[in-house]
């Protein structure tokens, strides 16, 4: 048996986290969201991001390298 399919939950978290960590990433170092929500009107929020995507940007780090350890540990 190997250890994709003794814990298919690891390789989700694995994949999750790593989505996560581009999307955000994306967000925080490229303009994506800036010129999204000037487009949509929603400029007003802009002074906000920093606040939510640095955290955001550190937990879906944690999840990255918490599915990692598991994912060593399990081997």
């Amino acid at each position: 048996m190997t250890w994709r399919e003794a814990n298919p939950r690891d390789d989700r978290l694995l994949k999750y986290g790593l989505m996560g960590t581009v999307i955000v990433a994306l967000c925080c170092f490229t303009p994506i969201l800036v010129i999204l929500l000037g487009a949509v009107g929603l400029s007003a929020m802009l002074g906000w991001l920093d606040i939510v995507l640095l955290p955001a940007l550190a937990v879906f780090i944690g999840i990255t390298l918490y599915a990692l350890w598991r994912r060593q540990r399990t081997n």
